[in-house]
C-alpha cells in the first residue's frame, strides 16, 4: 500500500515556525486503526487524512494518540495541499467532517478556513487548574476546552504547567490566553490528554477565544499570535455563528509511505 504524505507548517510563512501537519491524500478510507498507526508514527500534533467526494472531500484528523473533532492548522495544511500540489483549479474547498460542512479559501498567500464558533461558560477558579498551570488566572471558561484568562502576555509566557496534572481534567485541552504587546491577543494551548504537551498553533482554540476577545474588546477583527517555540499568526474575524481564520503555510516535505505489512491493520 501506498500513501502520498506532505508535511506543512501551518500558521506561518517561514519554514521551521508555524505548526507541522502531516497531511495524506487518500483515494478511499483505510481502517481507522492504520491511521491512528500512521499518526502515531508521524508524531505531529495532528495528520490530516482526506478522500474525495465529487466535487468535495471528506476530512479527519488524528494526533499520535486520537482522532478529534476539529483541528485548524491541520485543516489549513490540507488545504494548502489541494490547492498547492494537486493542481485544484477553485478557491474554495469543502470538506465534510465530524464537525460538519467546513470550508476553505484562498486570497493570495493566505488560507481562510470558515470554522463554528464554540460558546462557553464561566466557572470559578479551579484550585486544581492553577495547581497545573502554576499560575492563578483572572478568570475561567469552560466549552469543549478549559479557558484560563491572564493578566499580561508575560504571564502566558512564563507559564511552566504540570502536564501530569492537567491530565485531571479530562478535556482536549487548556487554553491560556491575555491582551498581547503588539496585536490584540496571545494563547498557549496545553493538551496532554490527546498526546500533545503543548500545541505550537491551535487554530480551533480560535473558535473558543475569538467570541470571548470580542466582548472584551468591542472588536470583531484580530490579530493574534500563539505563543509556543515556533510561533504562530493567525487573523481573525467574527462572524457570529461563525469564525474565519486566516493563516500562511509552507511546505517541508513530500514523499509516500509505503506499507508492506500492517498486521491485520
Amino acid at each position: 500500500m501506498k500513501i502520498k504524505l506532505y508535511q506543512i507548517d501551518a500558521f506561518t510563512s517561514k519554514l521551521f515556525g508555524g505548526n507541522p501537519a502531516g497531511v495524506c491524500t487518500l483515494d478511499a478510507w483505510p481502517k481507522d486503526d492504520l491511521m491512528q498507526a500512521i499518526a502515531k508514527e508521524n508524531n505531529l500534533a495532528e495528520t490530516a487524512f482526506f478522500v474525495p467526494e465529487g466535487k468535495n472531500y471528506s476530512l479527519r484528523w488524528f494526533t499520535p494518540k486520537v482522532e478529534v473533532d476539529l483541528c485548524g492548522h491541520a485543516t489549513l495544511a490540507a488545504s494548502f495541499v489541494i490547492f498547492n500540489c494537486l493542481g485544484y483549479k477553485h478557491n474554495e474547498i469543502i470538506f465534510s467532517s465530524r464537525s460538519g460542512i467546513l470550508k476553505t479559501s484562498r486570497k493570495d498567500d493566505f488560507i481562510t478556513l470558515d470554522f463554528p464558533a464554540i460558546g462557553q461558560e464561566k466557572i470559578d477558579i479551579p484550585a486544581k487548574l492553577t495547581e497545573a498551570l502554576g499560575k492563578e488566572p483572572l478568570e475561567t471558561y469552560m466549552s469543549g476546552d478549559y479557558m484560563a484568562v491572564f493578566r499580561s502576555e508575560e504571564d502566558i509566557l512564563s507559564l511552566k504547567p504540570d502536564f501530569g496534572k492537567l491530565l485531571y481534567f479530562g478535556c482536549r485541552g487548556v487554553i491560556t490566553t491575555a491582551r498581547g504587546k503588539n496585536c490584540d491577543f496571545v494563547s498557549r494551548f496545553f493538551a496532554p490528554a490527546v498526546g500533545i504537551d503543548e500545541d505550537p498553533v491551535t487554530g480551533s482554540a480560535h473558535c473558543q477565544l475569538v467570541p470571548y476577545w470580542t466582548e472584551k474588546l468591542a472588536k470583531e477583527e484580530f490579530h493574534a499570535m500563539q505563543l509556543s517555540e515556533r510561533g504562530g499568526e493567525l487573523i481573525c474575524k467574527n462572524l457570529g455563528d461563525r469564525i474565519l481564520i486566516s493563516g500562511r503555510a509552507v511546505k517541508y516535505m513530500e514523499g509516500t509511505i509505503e506499507i508492506f505489512q500492517t498486521d491485520g491493520l
